[in-house]
């Protein structure tokens, strides 16, 4: 029995999607949960050719024979929520999913409100899904609840219940954190943050795990680091700096093109400390050092690459145990058996 929680490791796009995949295609947990805010969030899974971007379903949702939720701390837009389920309906993702009836709903006025505020649009930078408003509304003990919500009653569940009883009958449990500690309410670059927290600590309250039950932290870092919107950016470098190094990304929910940074180890230093992170996951590796593309042994690796990977591992003071070096899943380096 193992309980993992994953987390982003800086402002988000950090890779978590091909991490989860992985993850979740080698391990077979019994249930994968969804954590974090809500759809202001995306996810690129590629899974045997086919890519998928997911605002709400678990990125794991291919392992088949995984129980899918959503905890309660998650903002479910129903809209959202019901057109992923027939987007996956190959996978039977429908028949498998929980969305705990504690869940707070994302109204159209609450995507009116995040839209047409200047503030939080222009200066923020937000994503304009609704979640700022809505669990504004939260707060004030006004939202409504999935409980409440007519198209939500086949899919309703007790996900606090469901996770801890997996726990207690020995089947393994992932928890799938969203979006990064740096858009964290309290940790991340305030105002410059998302609407709650980030960390691995609260993905675990959001789907109804005490602390004592969490085994493995898994934060995510890419091999360098991006933003998309506003806020401080201590490491970024130019587009055209970025465009020669053939980087040049755009966000999965927005669209907008994000900023590029060198890998930010003072970040890394307090994420893993924050997040109480037990091991690292390093993707797009190969982005940074092409010499690296496709690498699946880690002896096989440039020596630029296993300082990188050894300056993160003393900086931090946690074991790099996943290493992406491209896109598929078998594209991945996998030092769990070795360093754990």
């Amino acid at each position: 029995m193992t309980c993992t929680v994953l987390v982003g490791g800086g402002w988000g796009d950090e890779g978590k999607g091909k991490c989860i995949t992985y993850l979740c295609y080698n391990d077979k947990p019994s249930i994968i949960a969804r954590a974090g805010v809500g759809p202001n969030a995306g996810h690129s899974v590629e899974f045997r050719g086919d890519k998928y971007g997911l605002r709400l379903t678990p990125s794991g949702f291919f392992h088949r024979d995984a129980r899918l939720l959503i905890g309660a701390g998650v903002l479910v837009d129903p809209e959202v929520f019901l057109h992923e389920m027939e987007y996956l309906s190959k996978y039977s993702v429908a028949e498998r999913t929980g969305v705990d009836y504690r869940c707070a709903i994302i109204e159209k006025k609450h995507k009116e409100q995040d839209q047409s505020s200047s503030y939080l649009s222009k200066k923020i930078g937000s994503t304009g899904t609704g979640c700022g408003p809505a669990n504004a509304e939260r707060v004030m003990r006004t939202a409504k609840l999935a409980g409440e919500v007519e198209e939500l009653k086949d899919f309703l569940a007790d996900v606090p219940l469901e996770v801890n009883e997996a726990l207690d009958n020995g089947e393994d449990v992932f928890v799938e954190g969203s979006q990064g500690f740096g858009l964290s309410l309290y940790y991340g670059t305030y105002p410059y943050v998302t609407s709650k927290d980030t960390t691995a600590s609260t993905a675990a309250a959001d789907v109804g795990l005490g602390p004592t039950r969490v085994d493995e932290v898994i934060a995510v870092f890419k091999s360098y680091i991006t933003r998309v919107g506003e806020g401080p950016f201590p490491t970024e470098i130019s587009q055209e700096e970025a465009e020669e190094m053939g980087l040049e990304e755009y966000g999965t929910v927005t669209g907008r093109r994000r900023r590029i940074g060198l890998f930010d180890m003072e970040m890394a230093r307090e994420s893993c400390m924050i997040n109480g992170a037990t091991q690292i996951a390093v993707t797009c590796v190969d982005r940074l050092y092409p010499e690296c593309e496709r690498v699946r042994d880690y002896s096989d690796l440039s020596a630029d690459v296993k300082r990188f990977i050894e300056e993160i591992e003393s900086e931090t003071g946690v074991p790099v145990t996943i290493i992406s070096t491209g896109p598929s899943l078998e594209d991945t380096i996998d030092l769990r058996d070795e360093l754990l």
